[in-house]
C-alpha cells in the first residue's frame, strides 16, 4: 500500500516539474544566445504576460509558467549585426 501511495504522489508531481520557472527558462535561453556569439551586453530577455508580447517590440524566443508568460529577445544599443536566435524548445 505504501508503494502505491508513493507512486501516486510521484506521478502527481511530474506536471509541476515539467512547468519550468521563468527564471530557469530565461537563463537557459540566455546561455544559448551567448554560445551563439552574442555578447551578454548585446541583448536583453524580458518575461511578459502573453497579452503584452506583441506590444513588446521584440521577438518571442520562449515561454514559461504553463505558457502564460512569454520570453522576449531584444537587441541592445551595444549589439552589432548578430543573427536572431532560434526559438527555444521549452
Amino acid at each position: 500500500m505504501k508503494k502505491l501511495l508513493l507512486s501516486i504522489m510521484l506521478l502527481s508531481a511530474i506536471p509541476l516539474a515539467a512547468q519550468a520557472s521563468c527564471e530557469t527558462v530565461k537563463a537557459d535561453i540566455s546561455q544559448k544566445i551567448i554560445k551563439n556569439g552574442v555578447p551578454e551586453s548585446g541583448f536583453t530577455l524580458d518575461v511578459v504576460p502573453n497579452d503584452q508580447a506583441d506590444a513588446s517590440g521584440g521577438q518571442v524566443v520562449g515561454h514559461c509558467e504553463n505558457d502564460t508568460q512569454k520570453i522576449i529577445y531584444q537587441r541592445t544599443n551595444g549589439a552589432e549585426d548578430y543573427s536572431t536566435p532560434a526559438p527555444a524548445t521549452h
